[in-house]
């Protein structure tokens, strides 16, 4: 070796193999981690053309299998991130798995249900719909797995999580029904989350989107939704639920892809002037 990097175009070619199909419509949705305690299905099709239907071949035999993919909505990056775990601590790039890195490349291990034609069948995942894959590897736990490995950083805060809950989470009259009819009415229930994510640690926090309204409450972001809170000792009360967009803007044209947009206009309808902040 001559000590010089070996000659690399500038830009490097990658084309997605297919596009994973979930019920994760937004960020919000997406853990950044796969919940193995989770009953969900996911689909992952793989583009017709390429002869990928051998290229299956032999894998139905694995439990798991590696994704590798892009985050398909992130266009910046960072040198330092604040991960959404723990406390609002910036820390580098490379020690996380944030999504936002030179190259936005994903990956994530999931459980393999089933192969069929070009469709893999998949269990909990943390990718949002429609995400581009470029590979799948097979799990190898030999290979793959190292659980006596130190975590840095990541084994303080999972200390910290093994720990009770600190917060209470309690919904006011007004949040539990309009919690209720966006379920009902929507099919759309954010409150486990919300309730996890607030019973750890409801202080401001940019990356877990918890952001000060006055000085008596917050707010945090639940993907196309808001809830309004204020703490009082141990307790977190959820006042009101809110669209994230106001009517304003769901009316207006080149907004007709917004997550939720029908949902959020009929709840606006239902509690008009609820999202003018």
């Amino acid at each position: 070796m001559s000590g010089k990097f070996c000659a690399v175009s500038d830009v490097l070619t990658l084309t997605p193999i297919g596009f994973i199909r979930t019920e994760k419509r937004v960020k919000f949705q997406a853990r950044h981690q796969p919940s193995e305690g989770e009953e969900e299905t996911n689909v992952l099709e793989l583009l017709p053309g390429a002869n990928y239907e051998q290229a299956l071949q032999d894998l139905a035999g694995f439990d798991r299998v590696w994704l590798l993919w892009w985050f398909h909505r992130n266009e910046t990056w960072r040198p330092l991130v604040m991960p959404p775990r723990g406390p609002a601590k910036r820390r580098g790039v490379f020690a996380t798995r944030s999504p936002h890195r030179p190259n936005a490349l994903g990956m994530t291990p999931v459980r393999l249900l089933g192969v069929k034609g070009r469709r893999l069948t998949l269990g909990p995942c943390d990718l949002v719909d429609g995400t581009p894959v470029f590979d799948v590897k097979p799990y190898v736990a030999a290979y793959d797995s190292f659980p006596g490995s130190k975590a840095g950083w990541i084994d303080e805060v999972d200390a910290a999580l093994s720990e009770p809950a600190r917060f209470t989470v309690h919904f006011s009259t007004l949040a539990d029904t309009q919690a209720r009819w966006l379920r009902e009415h929507r099919e759309i229930d954010f409150l486990p989350r919300l309730i996890e994510l607030l019973s750890r640690d409801p202080s401001l926090h940019r990356t877990r989107r918890i952001t000060r309204r006055d000085d008596q409450t917050s707010f945090i972001g639940c993907g196309a939704w808001r809830a309004v809170f204020s703490v009082e000792g141990e307790a977190v009360n959820v006042l009101a639920i809110e669209p994230g967009f106001p009517l304003r803007f769901l009316t207006r044209p080149g907004y007709e892809d917004v997550p939720d947009r029908e949902a959020q206009m009929a709840f606006l309808e239902r509690w008009p002037g609820e999202s003018e902040v």
